[in-house]
């Protein structure tokens, strides 16, 4: 008999996933464990295995298309029970009973043709049941529409992939911490003689040396001084969880969003194994080959938006961590230096913090300690973690 296979729990609390690509198509015959579609969940992409073999009789949701766990992807069967298939509709929004009716303006009936949208599969949120061109758009999965309001022409973005996962990451960091950012400035000069220095010998093992290796490292010094700053709050927010780990994501800006692949055990990593991982984590997260895996566990978050020009920011702690730092541009600054005024290097530095677990002072010693670092290089290492 025809076989329901719906979205599985795929772990770490996910209940949702966009689905990104079908790689089979209705009558297609595939093998147990054959790769059938991917879905995209938590900013990572998850490959999804058909779990038994079999014609594929239906396709459930389209590309695009929102599945929850537990929701119908396809129905697997042999080729004799094509005709068998329960005749049932499934979109972004679900199972559907067949509609006799359809009630659409032509505007929308011309629309869904445009984009390919079957409109017996979209349940209308518009009066008595009727298909409005949000319905469409919202099932096309993100098309782009050009059309007008009262006042002139707009354009509609359905907010999906990885868009869609930071929005929901930042409503739940926004609605569960008491934000306050501290900005402070560090004299690098030294640390930039320092990175200059080594870059050609990092170029010579095929790691190309940028300063977050050695931000990762300061951060983990100055942590390991105040662990409350490495911990997160349990969800009823009774409970301070202190990580005795150091994992440091690092926020990477790809064409589909911002993604933080995370660094684990950077206390046990030089300066250079450090940048070595960066680089290949940012490369995968830029071709969306990272792994879930990899984009989970942090315990301490980077944002280095002085790579794009910005100075200071109110970075938005990356959720559940207490505490995200913002590193800014290193610009050329008149600086007081033993007494007189010279030129140096000066990193803007932007600490985010939950107050529920962090006070100011806390907070303020904290990042005096990263600044320390970063003004006295030495004592990170370049070859020792």
């Amino acid at each position: 008999m025809p076989f329901d296979f719906v979205l599985p729990d795929l772990g770490e609390g996910i209940t949702e996933g966009e689905i990104r690509k079908w790689l089979v198509k209705e009558g297609d015959l595939v093998d147990e464990h054959q790769t059938v579609l991917e879905i995209e969940t938590d900013k990572a992409v998850v490959q999804v295995p058909s779990p038994k073999k079999g014609f594929i009789l239906k396709i459930h949701i389209k590309e695009g298309g929102i599945a929850n766990v537990g929701d119908a992807l396809l129905t697997i069967g042999d080729k004799t029970e094509e005709g068998k298939v329960e005749k049932k509709s499934h979109s972004v929004v679900g199972v559907l009973p067949e509609a006799e009716e359809i009630l659409a303006a032509p505007a929308v009936r011309n629309l869904a043709k445009k984009t390919g949208i079957i409109l017996e599969n979209i349940k209308g949120t518009g009066a008595g049941g009727r298909i409005t061109e949000d319905d469409v758009l919202k099932a096309s999965g993100g098309f782009k529409d050009i059309s007008k309001d009262s006042f002139g022409s707009i354009e509609r973005i359905a907010i999906k992939g990885v868009r869609r996962s930071i929005a929901k990451n930042l409503l739940a960091s926004m609605r569960t911490a008491a934000f306050v950012t501290g900005m402070d400035d560090a004299d690098v000069t030294e640390l930039w003689n320092l990175k200059e220095k080594e870059k050609k010998v990092a170029l010579e093992k095929g790691i190309h040396l940028t300063f977050i290796p050695f931000f990762i490292k300061a951060v983990q010094h100055a942590l390991a001084a105040h662990p409350m700053l490495n911990a997160s709050v349990t969800e009823d927010g009774e409970e301070i969880i202190v990580k005795k780990y150091f994992n440091i994501g690092v926020a990477v800006d790809t064409a589909d969003g911002l993604m933080v692949p995370v660094v684990k055990d950077v206390n046990k990593k030089t300066i250079l194994e450090l940048a070595a991982e960066l680089q290949e984590l940012s490369q995968k997260a830029k071709e969306r080959k990272i792994k879930l895996e990899e984009l989970k566990g942090s315990t301490f978050t980077i944002s280095n938006f002085g790579s794009f020009g910005g100075t200071y920011a109110t970075p938005i702690i990356n959720y559940p961590d207490v505490a995200i730092l913002g590193t800014g541009k290193i610009s050329d600054r008149p600086w007081i230096k033993d007494g007189k005024i010279a030129i140096r290097k000066i990193l803007s530095l932007s600490l985010t913090f939950d107050h529920r677990v962090v006070d100011g002072a806390e907070a303020a010693k904290f990042l005096n300690k990263i600044i320390h670092y970063l003004e006295d290089p030495d004592q990170i290492f370049i070859e020792s973690a």
